[in-house]
């Protein structure tokens, strides 16, 4: 249900479930597939990887946050996709700031094997998070920076406030090694974002159901993104990115993911019946 772009309290209505139970099974199912990302999308043969940051807030926004708000503001989805297979390589829930562009460029290397061109927006921390990570000549590294004016359209019918400004052009800008300027492009990375708003309730503009807890919303955000790798097919691809990009070799299905948390439960249970024996 939450991958339909339903609400927390939606979801409890369809499934006739409190609230409460339907917040311990993202916490728990959200915990499964970070594990399983970790352990199964590593030894990628990617060559060209565009990042980018999607803005959601969790309890309040940035502005009501500094003005005495309870809540913690700003929280930004540092994303990689793969151009080629298009699977989701590495994200990051966190700040728009150089750590967390350091750790989430290592997380990349982490998981290719060979050199990569990686295209990234104008962010200028990206630059020394690049340069920190793979050296000046161990990656080829360009950006992609768009030119925006106002938008007349949206001005005239009086929606200036929820319309983005008008794209009037692009600058293309190699930054480390070779980059091919064809493939200096953050095209997927956007598209990534917009299924993102599209699949996931907390995404949503204008929306009541945003995240009230930080850990809630990393749970959601690690779920959505293994459903997409693993079990959504893309329509470009006619399977899913997991599958294209040779991570595993066969579409998964949700009751796969729900065995393995039952699995998991059952475990735990076992370690802990051990443990209290062990402790009489």
């Amino acid at each position: 249900m939450r991958q339909g772009g339903n609400s927390i309290n939606s979801t409890a209505r369809i499934c006739g479930k409190s609230k409460l139970t339907v917040l311990r099974l993202l916490a728990d199912v959200g915990s499964l597939c970070a594990d399983l990302h970790n352990e199964l999308v590593r030894n990628l043969d990617s060559r060209r990887i565009q990042v980018d940051e999607i803005w959601s807030f969790v309890g309040c926004k940035e502005k009501a946050r500094k003005s005495g708000a309870a809540g913690d503001g700003d929280a930004w989805t540092w994303c990689a996709i793969d151009a080629d297979s298009k699977l989701i390589v590495a994200y990051l829930v966190g700040l728009r700031e150089l750590s967390y562009a350091r750790e989430f460029v290592q997380d990349i290397a982490d998981r290719i094997e060979h050199r990569i061109q990686l295209t990234s927006d104008g962010l200028t921390m990206y630059v020394s998070a690049v340069i920190d990570t793979f050296g000046w000549e161990g990656i080829d590294f360009g950006q992609l920076i768009k030119l925006y004016g106002p938008n007349p359209d949206a001005d005239r019918a009086g929606g200036a406030r929820y319309s983005p400004s008008e794209c009037i052009g692009c600058l293309i800008h190699p930054m480390l090694g070779e980059p091919d300027p064809r493939h200096i492009s953050t095209s997927y990375s956007e598209r990534m974002n917009l299924t993102t708003r599209m699949c996931n309730r907390r995404f949503t503009r204008l929306t009541n159901g945003f995240s009230k807890k930080w850990r809630n919303h990393e749970h959601a955000i690690a779920l959505h993104y293994f459903v997409y790798n693993f079990c959504r097919k893309h329509m470009a691809l006619g399977t899913t990115p997991a599958v294209a990009a040779g991570v595993t070799d066969r579409v998964w299905q949700i009751e796969d993911l729900v065995g393995m948390l039952v699995a998991r439960e059952n475990q735990n249970k076992c370690h802990g019946r051990i443990n209290r024996a062990d402790r009489t």
